[in-house]
């Protein structure tokens, strides 16, 4: 997992960002993908910690919009 500032988690399939200011504190992620998602420790996001397709089902549900993801652009080699 490649952390590159406070608010934005890699790994190799997607990018995930957190703006706290828009966050309304539901605890929806905790709850529901408490492997990934976790208000205890730091980081924060573990995107190691559950399939790609789990974490972005449930960035979808987030109810703010406080998380957001991108796919990963691969490069493949020449």
């Amino acid at each position: 997992m490649k952390n590159t500032d406070d608010n934005e988690f890699s790994n190799k399939d997607i990018t995930v960002t957190f703006e706290p200011n828009i966050c309304v504190q539901s605890g929806k992620c905790a709850k529901e993908l408490s492997d990934v998602f976790s208000f205890s420790i730091i980081p924060w996001i573990n995107l190691e910690n559950a399939e790609t397709e789990k974490i972005i089902n449930q960035i979808k549900r987030c109810p703010s919009g406080a998380l957001k993801f991108k796919i990963n652009d691969i490069k493949k080699a020449s």
